[in-house]
């Protein structure tokens, strides 16, 4: 792992008091997690219309013991384990009023604007893909999106039911198919429709005498006719739903070789903090700190790994969290 390296031996330190520090304590990004997504009703928390899909970013909401909050971030990119759903939730209602099918290219999203368009790409076998992200999830923890049967199929990881995979935001197609749903720039919302146009009345003429005295113009040439027009020409407008932006065009790209799996408990920009929560985790493993450098700032991350599978990353995850560190997350580098 480039500019990365494990610091330091294990050591124990009394944990009392060690929670409030350590929520004060964290430096990185917060990944909200939850529990798994529930079969019945809708994806969407707040609940979704049906029929015809909208453009929504929407408010933090808050599932269990754990905060998610949708924001507008065309900087986005990560990396993590990914998912995918079908069966279950074929014909439902996405959260943003769409129908969700499991044989077309969709994923879901816990923070993203609905609909975005993100590029997801399997970092096991190069294999890329567009994803029309219009869901929120996965709910479940240590995943960080969820995408459809169909999707899964192409980045070939149906089989397994999960990946390594890289997931960023297209900037540009993102921004053109917020455009189409009439949302403007710095705005998370579709904007209110134009006014109405000022009523138009009919012009009438009629031809007068010319005042006493003066003298009148020739009469214009057949040149320099003027065709009247009675009605005011009406343009038709008719507004389509926005088009997905992706197809099912999967992309060969080079990945970096043997990406490790971790659970990481915490992120610090003091050793000491991360010193202390690598004490407290000692009755769950081992765990390592290391030292990266972001934007000139140095951080220390808690990991337990390299983990061999997803399945003891899941496990691994699960007991950090049962020791209060809700914050735990799988990460991939």
């Amino acid at each position: 792992m480039d500019g990365v390296a494990p610091i330091g031996r294990n050591c124990r330190i009394a944990a009392a008091g060690l929670m409030l520090f350590l929520a004060a304590g964290c430096a990185e990004t917060q990944f909200v997690i939850s529990g798994a997504k529930r079969l019945s009703g809708s994806a969407d928390v707040a609940g979704a219309e049906t029929t015809a899909g909208r453009y929504k970013v929407g408010s933090a909401y808050k599932i269990g013991d754990s905060w998610y909050y949708p924001k507008l971030d065309y900087n986005y990119s990560e990396t993590g384990i990914a998912s995918w759903y079908g069966p279950n939730f074929d014909g439902r209602d996405t959260a943003n009023g769409e129908t969700f099918d499991m044989n077309r290219i969709s994923g879901a999203h816990r923070t993203l604007p609905l609909p975005s368009i993100v590029r997801v790409t399997n970092l096991d076998n190069g294999r890329s893909l567009k994803i029309r992200i219009n869901d929120r999830g996965p709910f479940a923890r240590g995943r960080i999106i969820d995408l459809s049967r169909r999707a899964a199929q192409l980045l070939g990881f149906e089989r397994q039911g999960t990946a390594k995979v890289e997931v960023t935001i297209l900037e540009q197609e993102s921004r053109q198919l917020a455009a189409a749903y009439g949302v403007q720039e710095n705005t998370s919302e579709p904007t209110a429709p134009p006014p109405a146009a000022a009523p138009r009345v009919a012009v009438t003429s009629a031809q007068l005498a010319a005042p006493p005295g003066t003298r009148t113009a020739p009469p214009p040439t057949s040149n320099h006719a003027v065709v009247a027009q009675t009605t005011a020409p009406v343009r038709e407008v008719r507004v389509e739903s926005p088009a997905p932006a992706v197809d099912n065009a999967v992309t060969i790209l080079p990945v970096a070789g043997d990406q490790q799996i971790y659970v990481q408990a915490g992120s610090f920009t003091r050793y000491d903090y991360a010193n202390r929560l690598r004490a407290s985790l000692s009755p769950i493993g081992q765990a390592q700190i290391y030292q990266v450098k972001l934007v000139e700032q140095p951080f220390f991350r808690v990991r337990f790994g390299p983990l061999s599978t997803v399945e003891e990353a899941d496990r691994m995850l699960a007991s950090v969290v049962q020791a209060g560190h809700l914050d735990a997350q799988i990460v991939v580098d």
